[in-house]
């Protein structure tokens, strides 16, 4: 999981209670590519896409939808091309 904005600190107005997987877009067994949307995230306010940081496999999804999610957890096993 991306570090958060740091307005998220500083003012808040995106973040409001826990920021929770919206939408879980992958599953184990598919291609993705470099930016494609592994989930999307609710933050309170707005909805986040969350990409890909690289190309390959995915092997496993480690967060389902509804679920808390904070910065630094582990989201998707992707085996790299």
């Amino acid at each position: 999981m991306p570090k958060y904005p740091e307005c998220w600190d500083s003012c808040g107005n995106c973040r409001t209670g826990e920021v929770f997987v919206q939408s879980v877009l992958v599953c184990a067994g598919e291609t993705v590519k470099f930016d494609d949307t592994l989930i999307v995230l609710e933050t309170g306010k707005v909805a986040l896409d969350i990409p890909c940081p690289h190309s390959g496999t995915v092997v496993e999804m480690k967060v389902d939808e509804g679920e808390p999610i904070d910065q630094g957890e582990l989201i998707a096993l992707v085996e790299v091309d």
